[in-house]
Parts: C-alpha cells; structure tokens; sequence
C-alpha cells in the first residue's frame, strides 16, 4: 500500500518533513534544557558549601534546585524518546528483526505513548489552569513564587513527547513498509 504511494522505495516526502521538523524542534529544546543540568550541578555546590561550611540554608535554593530537575526531567523527555533512550526491554527487543521492532513501536505509539501523553495533558491542565489563577507560589516562608509556571510545563512537556511520539511513528511506519528514510541530522 505504502510503497505504491512511494514507488521510489523511500518514506514519503511530507513523513520526512514532518519528522524532520518534530525532531529539529525537540533536539533544540533537548539541548537548550541540557544547561540546566550545569546550572544545577552549580545550584547544588553553593547549596552544600553553605549548608555544611557556614550552616546556612535558603529555601528558595533548595526549591530551585527541584524545579530545575523537574524542567530537565520534563522537558527532555522528547529529547530522550527521540534519541531513543526511554528504558525498554532490550534482551528481548535488541534480536527482533527491524521490521518487528518497527511494528513494535508502532503499536506502542499508538497503544501507550499517544494514550497517555493525551491523558496526562487532559488531566494536567485543570491543576495547571486553577495554579495559574491564584498565582501560586510556594507555601514555605521564603520559598520561590511563580509555582504555577513550572507546573504549566507538566501538559507542554508531554505535548513535545507526544509530537516526537508522531515522528516515531512515522519512522517505524516506513520501516514497517520496507521504506529508507533519510532525515537530515541522523
């Protein structure tokens, strides 16, 4: 069916482009999140040093270092699927032919990934929508404001992991079909 649309033997031009587009967009939020990582690491010195050196402590740096893990964690789940380094079954997996790896994701995508990625984004906005409206902040004394904005990144997050859920699809639906894709930057 597939390759008589593509009689070239390749993925569809408007598949490439989609999956061009999708992964150039994670991989650049990927990346960009990927400093976040040494800012924490910084974030998490200058705790230590002035907890144990001067016993000292702020709640507001400790909040911070969470909330820079969460936007990591969040935020490079797109980037993580798209380099393929979600935890998987790979004994089994890894002696699969390409064909049934293929039609593995395919039916994961569609089954698990697209499910959930909908039903945490349909279950998530209302706690995010009703955290913006009161503009809250953290219950600790001293502790950081603007929570409601960390928590919008729980729906955006898993709008990026479902958007490269439709690139997987893509790449494995060809494959499915025996058709080569060729994608710029893999």
């Amino acid at each position: 069916m597939l390759t008589a649309m593509s009689p070239s033997g390749h993925c569809p031009k408007t598949f490439i482009s989609i999956i061009n587009y999708i992964d150039s967009v994670n991989e650049f939020i990927g990346r960009s999140v990927s400093w976040l990582s040494f800012l924490l690491v910084i974030l998490v010195t200058i705790d230590v040093i002035m907890r144990y050196g001067f016993n000292i402590s702020f709640v507001a740096l400790e909040e911070l270092q969470w909330h820079l893990y969460a936007l990591i964690f969040l935020l490079g789940a797109g980037y993580t699927l798209r380099h393929n380094g979600h935890v998987r079954v790979d004994v089994i997996y890894q002696r699969l032919s390409k064909r049934m790896r293929a039609l593995i994701n395919v039916i994961g995508t569609l089954l698990f990934l697209f499910p959930g990625c909908f039903l945490v984004i349909k279950t998530s906005l209302p706690f995010v929508y009703s955290s913006w409206v009161v503009g809250e902040g953290s219950a600790d004394p001293g502790g950081l404001p603007a929570r409601y904005l960390l928590k919008a990144a729980i729906p955006l997050a898993f709008v990026l992991l479902g958007i490269q859920g439709v690139s997987m699809f893509f790449k494995n639906f060809c494959l499915l079909f025996g058709l080569s894709i060729k994608e710029k930057g893999n």
